[in-house]
């Protein structure tokens, strides 16, 4: 069976696996642990629903 899924050419899965990391980390360092299970809720809800 061959693969049908295209790449994307300059896609570098380590080097954005980090910026989400960091970006993540960025907006969370100040949160209260409520805040951050909030903000996870959030982030999954948008995420699915695309």
């Amino acid at each position: 069976m061959k693969n049908k899924k295209k790449t994307i050419k300059g896609f570098k899965a380590v080097e954005f696996m980090r910026e989400v990391r960091d970006k993540i980390s960025e907006d969370i360092k100040d949160m209260t642990f409520e805040e951050i299970k909030k903000y996870f809720e959030e982030r999954r809800v948008k995420l699915t629903a695309k």
